[in-house]
């Protein structure tokens, strides 16, 4: 049979781009379809904006800190509607490159909603083809098709859910809320807690856990729950869950299963996403996918239907924007150049942008401890930059070694440019390095990161009973 295309991947975000610039690379005929967002939810409403406007939320604190080092600056007023056009202008840019990528590359782009008729064939509903701006409804068939169409935020499903605002809506709020309630301690919840504290707004975080961050290392979620505390601004409700959020007359009432009452300017969701499958028509393809509506997919990303496959959010393996990228990039080598491209997937790093911020690579030690003894070091301090300032920032840095083989598995850092400290790090733990390695290496002297070449006292050692 004949395609119009080799390739079509639904769904421009930083996997599908990926996908379809490296498979036109090889030298496939490629079709992209994406109906809103170029450059997927990390560009537009994920990762780059947040980032952006946690940046924002920093400078009062740093205004403050300079005084210690004999500045005179004066605290000023954070002018939000600013911030947002600034933010949006950086986005339309980004979006613009995007776009201008996938032209240079080769590749066809379509914009629409994009649903399956068949394995091969693609509609693509009210689309517009770049080239001549036909518009209409749109078949297409392909011999490979990606679905790319990663996630979006979850509302809780609980009574008054309809006032309450997610992630997507926080990018474009028209004014800065006085007080927030902020429902849920994962990555968005408390990125935004960040951020919202630190340009002036009132936080209320709430959550159903003793400490932030499900799925991280016990000991980072303690010290992270530490530094919420030391934040200002910000009020942690702890093993709480919402039963109702009710309207009254320009504030809101949140109320919890404690029987306590918040009173807010604004309710926002942190509570999870889902897959971004609706309007598919994954049945129409044989597409299976899980009771949670996840796309099922083996280790090579195909699904239930050989000739399609799937990446990113939308399989809910790691939802993290580089893994994505690797994915995509790692199915276009071998679909269209017959090459295997690997990714150390067990020690993907990932980051929590507060302020200090996060960073891991590795093992927890719960995880660690399942496999066998480790040996656990810790260092905690207060940094040189805040010396001598009222402000008192903590490091915490932890190095998880399994004892038998002396590899370190697993490295985690709260403080000051952590994410930029274990990106290099990430490098050693995916590599296999062992305690050794890391002594025998030279630290930067003075720094933080030293720390991480010069700890040498064991502080216990750790293993499943």
């Amino acid at each position: 049979m004949t395609y119009d295309f080799d390739l079509i991947v639904i769904g421009a975000g930083s996997g599908g781009v990926r996908c379809a610039r490296i498979a036109a690379g090889h030298g496939a005929k490629v079709a992209i379809i994406e109906k809103q967002h170029w450059g997927g939810t990390c560009v537009n409403i994920g990762c780059v904006p947040k980032k952006l406007m946690m940046f924002a939320s920093t400078f009062g604190d740093l205004v403050e800190d300079s005084h210690g080092y004999g500045w005179d600056t004066k605290k000023g007023q954070h002018h939000w509607q600013q911030l947002i056009e600034a933010k949006d202008k950086e986005i339309n840019r980004l979006n613009g490159i995007y776009v201008s990528m996938l032209q240079k590359a080769g590749v066809t782009i379509f914009r629409g909603a994009a649903s399956f008729k068949d394995a091969h064939t693609i509609n693509i509903a009210q689309s517009v083809l770049s080239e001549d701006n036909a518009q209409g409804k749109l078949n297409i068939t392909a011999k490979h098709i990606v679905i790319a169409t990663g996630s979006s935020p979850s509302l809780l499903d609980i009574e008054g859910k309809e006032h309450a605002i997610v992630s997507d809506q926080a990018f474009y709020l028209k004014e800065r809320p006085q007080r927030v309630s902020i429902v849920g301690s994962g990555y968005i919840g408390i990125e935004f807690a960040g951020i919202f504290a630190g340009l002036g707004s009132q936080v209320d975080l709430v959550y159903r856990q003793s400490v932030p961050l499900r799925g991280f290392d016990q000991d980072m979620r303690e010290a992270l729950y530490d530094a919420i505390d030391a934040r200002s601004n910000i009020t942690q409700h702890t093993r709480v869950s919402p039963v109702k959020v009710v309207k009254n007359d320009d504030a809101y009432q949140l109320h919890l299963d404690n029987d306590e009452v918040i009173t807010t300017d604004c309710v926002f969701f942190a509570t999870g996403r889902h897959p971004n499958i609706e309007g598919l028509e994954l049945d129409l393809a044989g597409v299976g996918v899980t009771k949670k509506k996840q796309i099922i997919v083996n280790d090579d990303f195909v699904t239930s239907t050989p000739n399609i496959y799937a990446i990113g959010d939308v399989i809910d393996k790691i939802n993290l924007t580089p893994v994505a990228i690797a994915q995509g990039h790692a199915l276009a080598d071998r679909l269209f150049a017959g090459k295997t491209r690997k990714s150390a997937y067990d020690a993907t790093p990932k980051a929590v942008f507060f302020y200090p911020p996060l960073a891991s690579v590795g093992l927890s030690e719960e995880e660690a401890a399942e496999k066998g003894e480790v040996e656990i070091y810790i260092s905690q301090f207060t940094s040189m930059k805040y010396a001598f300032t009222q402000r008192k920032v903590k490091t915490y840095i932890k190095m998880i070694v399994d004892k038998a083989s002396q590899h370190v598995v697993g490295l985690h850092m709260l403080g000051d440019d952590a994410p930029e400290i274990m990106q290099g790090f990430a490098v050693a733990i995916a590599s296999g390095l062992t305690k050794s390695d890391f002594d025998q290496t030279i630290g930067i002297h003075p720094s933080s990161a030293e720390e991480l070449v010069t700890l040498r006292q064991v502080t216990r050692t750790s293993q499943k009973q």
